[in-house]
């Protein structure tokens, strides 16, 4: 029976150094998590996909807008479209959007409520 390695020596999938180009990546994601209409856009489509107009309506903003949004988070990388017709219909690219997406919030609903801090 073969020992397994000490977790230490598990090669991690993503780099424990920061490099300029991370850090410039994460940056911008924060940077565009700064807009109060695109947080609503990214958590409209935590749980579903949607299209532009849906997306509008939750976030309660134009349609031209929320396509505008949605664009930069595209380029971000933090979203992407798929064509269906004549309408292009929104994912989260991944679980790690999802989950900054949601940490983000819990860290926020604790701030507004009061509730205390936890690990």
């Amino acid at each position: 029976m073969q020992a397994r390695p000490a977790s230490s020596d598990v090669p991690s999938p993503h780099p424990d150094d920061l490099d300029e180009a991370r850090v410039t990546a994460a940056v911008m994601s924060f940077a565009l998590l700064a807009d109060p209409t695109r947080v609503r856009l990214l958590w409209a489509l935590r749980d579903a996909d949607a299209d532009v107009a849906t997306l509008a309506e939750i976030a309660g903003c134009r349609p031209t807008a929320a396509s505008q949004h949605l664009s930069k988070l595209r380029f971000a990388g933090l979203v992407e479209g798929r064509r269906d017709g004549r309408r292009v219909v929104y994912r989260l690219r991944g679980a790690h959007v999802r989950s900054l997406l949601t940490e983000a919030l819990f860290h926020a609903d604790h701030q507004v409520s009061g509730q205390p801090v936890h690990d």
